[in-house]
This record gives C-alpha cells, structure tokens and sequence, in this order.
C-alpha cells in the first residue's frame, strides 16, 4: 500500500482538472461544479469550520472531498461535498481516510454530516464509513457527532 497524505487546502491545484476528466468519463459532474463555484466564488469551502481537503500520493492528487454548511438545515449540521478518488486509487482506502479526516474536522464545530448519492457504489461506501442512510429530500446519509 502507498503513503497517503491528506491536508487541507486553500486553492484548487491544477491536478484537480485531471479528476475532474476522470469523473466526468464515470458520468459525474459534481467536480466540474467544484471548479465552476470555486472559481465564481460560491463555494469555497472556508466559512467556520469548513474545509477542503485533498489527498496525495507522491505528490500527485489522488482524491479530493470538501465540507460546508448544510444549506438545507439549521446551523450545526455540516454536509459533505465533492468526494471523489481517481479510479487507479481506488480499494487502497484513500476514500475512506479522506472521509475520515473530513469527519473528525466536521467534529470540531458540528453535530451532525449529511451528504447526498445516488449510486449503489456510493451507498456502500458511506455506509462502510459509520454514516446511516435516511429518507430526506436533501440527503441520503446522516452521522451524528460526538466531539461537537
């Protein structure tokens, strides 16, 4: 297994344009709105206690995932955004670590994350990852916070 190094960033690295290929070849899109409100201004992942982290290995941008307010419910709770791990970092639990840092930042000013899927492959993984799934209109997993 390959050393990987998640931290939190400020700008969006060029390599992010390679991700974003990478997604849209899968059908996702939700990286070409990531670069689109980044650069518009609309999100950029830095009100209180948000963030935006990025994993490396070897110095090449493997996977990226962010937190935010949850614009859909009252202050305290966080929604997760943007998780996405190249396909050739996949099943090395890159995706799993990036959530997991992203969760115990969320830990620190919330007290719930909420995030929305729609596919079977993401269900299995966020369930993997200690969220329950809910019926919502605007989300489909939830995990309750301990340390907020």
């Amino acid at each position: 297994m390959r050393l990987i190094e998640i931290q939190q960033i400020t700008h969006l690295p060029t390599e992010v344009l390679n991700l974003e290929k990478e997604a849209v070849a899968e059908g996702f899109r939700f990286l070409t709105h990531l670069i689109s409100e980044w650069h518009s201004g609309k999100n950029r992942f830095d009100a209180p206690g948000e963030c935006l982290m990025a994993a490396y290995s070897d110095q090449h941008l493997i996977g990226i995932g962010g937190l935010s307010v949850d614009p859909y419910n009252k202050p305290g709770i966080a929604r997760l955004r943007r998780v996405y791990v190249a396909p050739a970092a996949r099943n090395q639990y890159v995706g799993q670590a990036l959530v997991k840092v992203l969760v115990a930042q969320a830990a620190l000013h919330f007290r719930q994350v909420r995030l929305s899927t729609d596919t079977s492959g993401g269900d299995t993984f966020y369930l993997r990852c200690g969220f329950i799934r809910i019926k919502d209109a605007h989300a489909t997993h939830t995990m309750e916070l301990v340390n907020a």
